[in-house]
């Protein structure tokens, strides 16, 4: 080995080092007035620490090398015996080899034999960020391995690793003794020490450099202090990047189930794909296992989801709750693949084996499972989609068999540059199957074209002009089959074509107000459509609606295209807009007046049924971050009965906030058509921080609706739906949720009661 590079010079202490421990001792009086006790080292106190010690970093002043046989050394004194080749340094004693960097009050260098002890406040930081400190080192002249006393060992992203006593080897491993390990921080935004929210303590910590791994024997886990969780056989990785191993259990009691743990297992397949499989044991109920695969792709992404156990199936009506016993499960995936710039597939898909599965094991409280597919072609002026999508209900009174399967559905869209007007046209063709096991069929196509002009007058108006034709082909049989009339149509082959002209106009006057800008926006807008056959039409696309403010202006306000609005009308209202910084109000209130007296084919009770319809309007207001409020309303154009009603609020920050909402809807009308029955409603949640990272939070929903606005309801003008109600903690670290949820119906096997759940969650751990 050639022979070492040496630098020697007398160095005081750094004055902004001395200030900056002032500073902290000051920051923190507690630890001042203890300073002595709380920094006891490993060997008195028996048990690792996990805080920074109080040592001057290490720094640059040791001579850079370029050979990998030399070493950089520098320190305030230096004796060399030439008889017996070693070296004592003592004051700020600085080392560097290969990027490895030690300081230390006083090292002992054999260069016969190439062992280094370094004693009092040692610090070893590596290439890869890693920083070890001791208070006593033995190790080599490479400086990557040896025996460490009273190690403390801070990784690159934070993590920290602990221990009475630790070996550091060539290769960059780590096996420590009595040993502790947290990615927690240890220090509060003040900069005083704290204990980690979480820490591992283990007999022995194993760190694989390589793997970036961590390995323990006899792990338990100790949150804020308290040893809660014995974890024999635990290993984890100290990034990011996630491993194989059992993740955190999911505990919850419910009147259904009973008691309830789950205790998933991650599987980590390859890089791109991973497995996880989660066994639920239940006190009043048989096990189910819940299984989960994902997987990444060169062209995209998929997951499958799945839950099966073998068990009792009480039907919706609740009754002979022991009659079944069968199998029960669940299963969905969903995907989506990009085969190029412009193609992608999108698919996802939902069953299950019985309509009260989900509510009973709580996955999913939705009424109907939707599975769907759609492979698109997005180009700079044309898309292409051919779709399809079927239905599964879990409604009490709804027959599958009526439930539509839409195969295919394709939507062709081509856009064109007008090159006499300067406008734009659109091309469409779209065709549509739907079928039903037990229910009507129905096929139809159509080809359309619309022509857009938008332009400014001189006294500030935007003008759009707007023509469209279209025609259309129908197919359908076995129509006495649906039950509502207005909805079938004729049978057989039935055609229609369909043309309508539109002009909409818009002023916007602005100017200052009140410290902010307005915007006063009066709109016009005329619409003329000759006479369509509608009736003899299948109508699968175009059934629920309501008049509001987002369908006022539409040239057909019926969704879907099955039903077009025909005749002529005339829609007016204004837009008025209040802004200043940080603060916004917009509103729009609007009406139309049809100026055919034909009847109309709006159902009772939409706003849509006389010459002149119910008045629509919106109004939110929004101020910063911190409030948004919407309220949107329909009154009836005689009375002023509000027939619609929502008021939707998100008040507070990020960690105190309320979010309410209060719908009522009363149609007055006495034959209940479908999605046409009134409702009242209000829905309550929020969140209430009462100490650092502690909050409560809660929601409810309550069924304000009586039976002189649903006769076929039993409703009694309020019954609670559900609450919930928890407390939890959140910090950088560590989650915790304790949550109450009380149900008030019963659906099938899933029964009303009182269900509780305790979630822990361990961050910047990855099993």
């Amino acid at each position: 080995m050639s022979w070492a590079l040496f630098h020697r010079a007398a160095r005081a202490r750094p004055f902004w080092l001395a200030t900056a421990s002032g500073a902290a001792l000051a920051a923190c009086p507690v630890l001042a007035q203890t300073n002595g006790e709380s920094t006891q080292s490993a060997e008195v106190t028996g048990q690792p620490d996990l805080q920074t010690p109080d040592v001057v970093p290490t720094t640059t002043d040791a001579p850079a090398v370029k050979d990998e046989d030399q070493i950089g050394f520098a320190a305030d004194n230096l004796n060399y015996d030439s008889d017996t080749e070693v070296v004592v340094a003592e004051g700020n004693v600085q080392m560097n080899r290969e990027a490895v960097e030690m300081r230390a009050d006083k090292v002992t260098w054999n260069r016969k034999t190439g062992q280094v002890f370094a004693e009092g406040n040692v610090t070893i930081k590596n290439p890869e960020g890693d920083t070890a400190y001791g208070d006593k080192i033995e190790l080599t002249d490479t400086l990557r391995d040896g025996v460490v006393e009273n190690m403390l060992v801070v990784l690159d992203n934070g993590s920290r690793l602990a221990a009475v006593r630790g070996t550091r080897f060539d290769n960059g491993n780590i096996e420590l003794e009595n040993a502790a390990y947290t990615p927690c921080p240890v220090e509060d935004d003040e900069g005083c020490p704290k204990n980690p929210s979480w820490q591992i303590r283990a007999v022995k910590v194993m760190y694989d450099r390589a793997k970036n791994k961590v390995r323990y024997k006899g792990a338990r886990v100790e949150i804020f202090g308290l040893p809660l969780i014995p974890l024999p056989g635990l290993s984890h990785s100290i990034n990011n990047e996630p491993s194989s191993g059992i993740l955190v259990p999911e505990i919850r009691l419910d009147r259904s189930n009973g008691f309830e743990i789950a205790v998933p297992y991650y599987l980590r397949l390859a890089p791109d794909r991973d497995i996880t499989l989660t066994p639920h044991i239940y006190t009043s109920a048989a096990p189910m296992l819940e299984g989960e695969f994902r997987a990444l792709t060169d062209i995209g992404s998929f997951r499958i989801n799945g839950y099966a156990t073998y068990g009792s199936l009480v039907p919706l009506t609740g009754e002979d709750p022991d009659s079944e016993k069968r199998f029960r499960g669940y299963l969905e995936s969903a995907g989506k693949f990009q085969f190029d710039p412009h193609w992608s597939l999108t698919y996802s898909g939902r069953i299950a084996t019985d309509r009260t599965f989900m509510r009973r094991y709580d996955i999913s409280r939705d009424d109907r499972l939707r599975s769907t597919f759609e492979l698109e072609r997005i180009g700079g002026n044309s898309y292409l989609s051919i779709a399809g999508w079927a239905t599964q209900t879990l409604r009490r009174n709804d027959e599958q068999g009526q439930q539509p399967i839409a195969l295919p559905i394709i939507d062709y869209r081509q856009r064109l540059a007008d090159p006499i007007f300067g406008g734009q046209f659109e091309l469409q063709l779209n065709t549509l199957a739907i079928g039903r096991t037990a229910g009507q069929d129905t096929q139809r196509a159509f080809a359309g074209a619309r022509w857009d002009l938008r332009g400014l007058t001189g006294l500030g108006q935007e003008v759009t002009l707007t023509a469209l034709v279209r025609g259309d082909v129908y197919h359908s049989d076995e129509n006495l089959l649906t039950a509502i009339p207005g909805y079938r149509g004729k049978s057989g082959w039935q055609a229609r074509g369909i043309a309508a002209v539109a002009a909409d106009m818009r002023w916007p006057f602005i100017g200052e107000f009140a410290g902010g800008t307005q915007t006063l926006t009066p709109r016009v807008q005329i619409v003329a459509t000759p006479p369509i056959e509608n009736i003899d039409i299948p109508n699968e696309d175009s059934r629920a609606f309501d008049l509001e403010d987002g369908n006022l202006f539409a040239i057909n306000r019926f969704n879907g295209h099955d039903r077009f609005e025909d005749g002529a009308r005339i829609t007016y209202g204004v837009e008025w807009n209040y802004s200043r910084p940080g603060f916004n109000i917009s509103s729009v209130v609007g009406q139309s007046y049809r100026l055919s007296d034909k009847p109309s084919l709006f159902p009772d009770g939409t706003g849509l049924t006389d010459r002149t319809s119910d008045i629509v309007g919106r109004t939110t207001v929004a101020y910063r971050d911190f409030l948004r409020l919407t309220h949107r309303y329909r009154l009836d154009k005689d009375n002023f009965a509000i027939r619609r009603n929502e008021f939707d609020a998100t008040i507070g920050s990020r960690s105190t906030y309320a979010v309410l909402g209060y719908s009522r809807l009363n149609r007055d009308i006495l034959l209940l058509g479908e999605d046409l029955q009134d409702r009242e409603e209000v829905r309550a949640g929020g969140r209430v921080a009462f100490a650092k990272h502690w909050s409560v939070f809660g929601s409810a929903i309550v069924d304000l609706t009586q039976q002189t606005d649903d006769p076929l309801s039993s409703a009694d003008g309020f019954e609670p739906i559900r609450h919930r109600l928890g407390v939890a903690y959140d910090d950088d670290c560590l989650s915790i949720a304790l949550t109450w949820r009380r149900d008030y119906a019963d659906t099938g096997d899933a029964r009303r009661g009182n269900s509780f759940s305790f979630r822990i969650a361990f961050r910047n751990l990855g099993f």
